[in-house]
């Protein structure tokens, strides 16, 4: 099956002075096909020469196709010069209440602004 919306995401950096990474809070609210709303933690480094690489954990709280539960997202992205990759997975037997079996992956992709999803799942 397949949930497709927009995301408004809000981004708060930790300070954390003895880490070689930087780290934020995720706070999102998720519209369209998936309603309602995720938060978690990002680390994240780049270098000089263009490279970055994040990791993110984020529990979701939704409603998809009239179920509701959690999950967990876990996010894995690359940027270097020539292109960038981003992998989103659900975490494997963490969904829960009426989500308990959800398993998949997700797509996001931002466009003047916006950002968009595509929720790839099966219940």
């Amino acid at each position: 099956m397949t949930a497709t919306g927009t995301f408004d995401v809000s981004l708060t950096p930790q300070k954390d002075d003895s880490a070689p990474a930087g780290r934020m809070l995720i706070n999102k609210t998720y519209h369209g096909d998936v309603i309602g709303s995720g938060v978690g933690q990002m680390v994240s480094k780049r270098i000089e020469n263009g490279h970055a690489v994040y990791f993110a954990i984020e529990e979701v709280t939704a409603t998809i196709d009239g179920k509701s539960g959690t999950f967990t997202l876990l996010h894995k992205g690359l940027m270097n010069p020539d292109g960038q990759s981003l992998s989103i997975e659900i975490m494997p037997t963490s969904g829960t209440g009426q989500l308990s079996s959800i398993s998949g992956n997700c797509e996001i992709e931002q466009k003047d602004g916006v950002h968009f999803y595509t929720l790839h799942y099966q219940l």
